[in-house]
């Protein structure tokens, strides 16, 4: 899908810290999550909530309320008498809810507002009434629990999904722990990056503010000491470290045409949206997604994989990362330079979104040029984005 004239204002997109599962915003709303963040995010940005002629609310995981989500969190920001589109397509959901603003945008919808949120800690139980069951007993499913364990499509988990692309790769557990540790050194020393994209959440309370102001459940990834963990699955090679981690999280973006990026932006440059691409593989085979969906978003925005300058990726099993790395030719170290999710974290909808706003500071840091995320999301799909950073 290709876009004309679809731009972030250089600086504005953004993410929260992301909160280890069942910590620190186990018990926070995602929409008040968002609210806290976003506001925030704007005012450090100068953007008026008045300005926004939309908004788009991506989200995984519902919420007290969501069935009011995005005219309420709309106007709980300032910025009344606005709503828009609410998304979910598992961890596809920012790239989802960036297409769906650049959508608005070319329609002349103005300044668009993307948000994109997920508390995965405390998942709901959902209930069907089945009265024809013995005993009336209903339909139940937790949303985090149950879906994380099974694709109804396979008949396959998540990490069975991982385990199966590394044995048909023939990858050792060597190669997935080399790129573990990789992926943790890459993470420890991106402090720059992340001190453009983080913000801070600070959620007043009676008992004085929550404050989340780094990510939180991180741990090291030490190659020595990954190497003597037991695997996650019987016989497999990623351990519980070679996997990503369920997280609590909002981020952000600012999306518009290319003159009014400029004028948000105060001069910094913007950020040109160039096109996405969806793709799909065989049932159960999730970790080579992004391959295909990479080169999807590539192909409709008229570039070649030899011209991009910078790629992040939604990687939630190690094997993902090497996938790719035979699937583009593009080098293992050349990928995530400032981190990924394979180490802070998933909490599904913003996921990609963080990683699209560390995306685009790395490119800044180079001076500009072209940019790619991709990832996989729930079953066999994968979503990517082509950017570019320009003056």
């Amino acid at each position: 899908m290709h876009y004309t004239d679809v731009a972030i204002p250089l600086g504005h997109a953004w993410s929260s810290p992301f909160a280890r599962w069942q910590g620190s915003l186990a018990e926070v709303s995602s929409l008040d999550l968002a609210v806290a963040v976003t506001t925030r995010a704007l005012a450090d940005r100068g953007v008026d909530p008045g300005r926004v002629g939309g908004l788009v609310l991506g989200w995984t995981v519902p919420q007290p309320e969501i069935f009011y989500g995005a005219p309420t969190l709309a106007a709980r920001l300032g910025a009344t008498g606005v709503s828009g589109p609410m998304v979910s397509q598992a961890c596809a959901t920012s790239v989802a809810a960036l297409h769906a603003a650049a959508a608005a945008v070319t329609a002349g919808g103005g300044v668009q507002l993307v948000v994109a949120t997920d508390r995965t800690s405390n998942g709901p139980t959902l209930s069907w009434p089945a009265p024809s069951r013995p005993g009336g007993a209903p339909l139940t499913e937790h949303w985090v629990l149950d879906n994380f364990a099974r694709d109804p499509w396979a008949a396959t988990s998540m990490i069975e999904a991982g385990e199966a692309v590394a044995a048909e790769m023939g990858v050792t557990r060597d190669e997935i722990d080399d790129l573990t540790a990789l992926r943790w050194e890459q993470y420890a020393g991106a402090d720059e990056v992340r001190g453009r994209v983080l913000v801070p959440v600070e959620i007043p309370g009676r008992r004085g503010a929550l404050v989340v102001d780094a990510d939180e459940g991180v741990r090291p990834k030490e190659r020595e000491g990954i190497g003597k963990l037991p695997p996650a699955h019987p016989g497999g090679v990623h351990s519980y470290a070679a996997q990503t981690h369920p997280a609590d999280g909002c981020a952000g973006a600012v999306v518009t045409t290319e003159a009014l990026a400029r004028e948000l932006a105060g001069g910094a440059g913007i950020v040109r949206v160039l096109a996405s691409g969806v793709a799909r593989v065989a049932k159960g085979r999730m970790p080579k997604a992004p391959v295909p969906a990479a080169y999807a978003a590539l192909r409709a925005a008229g570039r070649e994989i030899a011209e991009v300058h910078a790629v992040t990726t939604h990687n939630p099993f190690a094997v993902n990362d090497l996938w790719f790395a035979a699937g583009t030719g593009i080098a293992v170290e050349a990928v995530n330079r400032s981190g990924s999710s394979l180490v802070f974290g998933h909490p599904q909808g913003p996921t990609g979104l963080r990683s699209i706003a560390e995306l685009v500071e790395t490119l800044r840091q180079r001076g500009g040029g072209l940019g790619l995320f991709t990832g996989c999301a729930a079953g066999d799909t994968g979503a990517a984005l082509v950017l570019e950073v320009a003056d």
